[in-house]
């Protein structure tokens, strides 16, 4: 047989069993009321599906056809009754607290009937996740209790999350390449806080939003190690909105150009900058792209959940049509090349639904939802008093020292390994959903011909929404990049990525 120390030499053998296992892992390790809460989001949102989205979609994606300018405040609104702009905002934080792993299946089935929609609920968590990932107790607790007061007065308050630059796009998604790209939103430091100038383009809800987390650098010439998050609010002096795109697809959730003109962030609404990576273990770079890598694991396996939807959705539109249509004297669901294509749709829906849920579970274990779902920190959450958290924990929340002790758990105590584990995972997940998105709308429109082209039949408006999924969030080539040396390059000292 084979001893302790051979057992922990062979598991360390590529591929690493903690790398490929985290599914098993977790079994034992997470909460099982997490099961409970994602049967719960998902029927949430088929029922929302039912009575708000299917209805609506075709009309919103015909409408901002018409009228680039329009803005779905009605959805948005709509959205804010449900309270979908609360659900996943922890209970201290005075939201509802439900497991952040369940939103990626809830993503998945508002995607299944609407990618836009999916966005303009999902991209608010963006913003959301990272500002959580500066682990600035105070700031998380004040935007997030903004949004919840939005909730309850009806008007919206979403956070949007403002990084691409016209010269930099998926460089500033990895801090070995933002120092190539061209990046130009400089925050001077000054008394008091910052002031900003530049812009940002192809920001997802920012038209929509009322905050707003932005990516600056201190400076210029070296942005690696001079990376700045700021929340910034609508009014502020100085920020204005510019353009919105006129896209392809997912034309519901406006892409939109925020401009700053000697914009003055104070300090109180410095999220992090290069001044407090110094209390931490990581060098300023090394923070920087754990940030990031906090932000993207999360949010990469949510749009690799868009991918996942929409490539439900066009399988469900194929699988109708295939039901209710004949050829050759028999319905084309009883041909048996239409059964071998609908089985392939079935597979690259399942195959990137255990991609997304495997990045979860490595989450969890390792990454952004781990304090959360740690057992007893998810069932002491669940029994707390509202008013505990409101009147307790909240000011304990606004002191220095909630920050540091929650940036010293969050970030000096993950490991570089949990890093990699974490981040791979979700550039898998990311690719794979998004590729068998537009694999699967692509196919649909094989199967059903000419009326696949008619926009009442929504498998061309789910072609043309898929497409986007392969370029936010990082492009697909990036994200198997950022696979390679997360997963594969880091075990081979000769090893070079983003050399290039």
């Amino acid at each position: 047989m084979v001893s302790g120390s051979e057992i922990e030499m062979f598991l360390e053998r590529e591929p690493k069993f903690d790398d490929i296992m985290c599914s098993l892992q977790a079994t034992s390790k997470q909460p099982k009321g997490i099961i409970k809460e994602t049967k719960k989001v998902v029927a949430l949102a088929r029922k929302f599906n039912d009575e708000v989205v299917r209805p609506y979609s075709l009309e919103l994606d015909k409408t901002v056809q018409e009228d680039p300018e329009f803005l779905a405040w009605d959805f948005v609104k709509k959205a804010n009754e449900w309270g979908f702009y609360t659900l996943w905002i922890p209970k201290i934080f005075g939201g509802k607290g439900y497991c952040m792993s369940s939103m990626s299946f809830f993503v998945e089935e508002i995607a299944s009937a609407c990618l836009g929609m999916a966005n303009l609920i999902g991209v608010h968590y963006l913003g959301v996740a990272t500002l959580s990932a500066t682990w600035n107790a105070r700031l998380i607790n004040k935007l997030s209790r903004e949004t919840v007061e939005g909730e309850r007065k009806g008007n919206p308050c979403l956070i949007s999350l403002a990084i691409t630059e016209p010269g930099a796009g998926t460089d500033v998604e990895e801090v070995d390449l933002v120092d190539k790209g061209d990046v130009t939103c400089y925050a001077e430091k000054v008394d008091g806080g910052y002031v900003v100038n530049g812009r940002k383009v192809f920001i997802s809800n920012g038209h929509l939003s009322t905050w707003h987390i932005l990516i600056a650098y201190s400076d210029l010439k070296n942005p690696s190690e001079n990376t700045v998050v700021l929340a910034v609010k609508n009014g502020t002096k100085g920020f204005s909105f510019g353009r919105k795109e006129r896209k392809m697809g997912q034309k519901g959730c406006p892409a939109s150009e925020l401009i700053f003109e000697d914009c003055f962030i104070p300090e109180e609404n410095v999220c992090i900058d290069p001044d407090q990576y110094g209390t931490l273990s990581r060098s300023a770079k090394e923070t920087a792209m754990q940030v990031i890598d906090y932000v993207v694991s999360g949010t990469r396996a949510g749009v690799g959940a868009f991918g996942t939807g929409v490539a439900r959705g066009a399988f469900e539109e194929a699988l109708k049509f295939a039901l209710e249509t004949e050829v050759k004297g028999k319905l084309l669901i009883n041909h048996e090349w239409a059964q071998t294509m609908l089985a392939e749709m079935y597979k690259n829906v399942a195959v990137s639904r255990l991609a997304y849920a495997e990045t979860n579970y490595a989450n969890g274990m390792y990454g952004f939802y781990k304090t959360l779902q740690w057992k007893p920190t998810y069932y002491y959450t669940r029994c707390l008093p509202r008013f505990i958290a409101d009147k307790v924990i909240s000011p304990w929340l606004d002191k220095p020292r909630a920050t540091s002790l929650m940036r010293k758990m969050s970030l000096d105590g993950q490991t570089d390994s949990e890093i990699h584990r974490t981040s791979g995972w979700a550039s898998l997940a990311k690719f794979v959903g998004t590729d068998a998105g537009v694999k699967n709308c692509q196919m649909a429109l094989e199967i059903m011909g000419q009326a696949g082209l008619r926009h009442d039949r929504r498998a061309e408006k789910c072609l043309r929404d898929s497409k986007l999924l392969q370029i936010y969030e990082g492009t697909n080539q990036l994200n198997r990049l950022n696979l390679f040396k997360c997963l594969i390059g880091r075990s081979y000292p000769q090893v070079a990525v983003f050399q290039e």
